[in-house]
């Protein structure tokens, strides 16, 4: 019983040791278009298309929010 604990928590700190705060100077690196994790560009551009035809909105995909912006 002991081991598997001693294993469990050896794992979580080998995985916890991943995590990292991402530096400014590294978020150049990260924004590039390679970088994304859409496997077939075209189709997300159409699945994009569609999706904001049918809203009747356009750009802000990635961004939270939303309402008709009426105070």
């Amino acid at each position: 019983m002991n081991q598997i604990i001693l294993l469990a928590v050896l794992t979580s700190c080998i995985f916890a040791s991943g995590c990292s705060t991402v530096k400014p100077w590294q978020r150049g690196y990260l924004s590039k278009d390679i970088m994304t994790s859409a496997v077939d560009p075209l189709g997300s551009s159409l699945d994009n298309h569609i999706y904001f035809s049918k809203e009747g909105s356009s750009g802000g995909g990635q961004a939270a929010g939303g309402g008709c912006g009426c105070n």
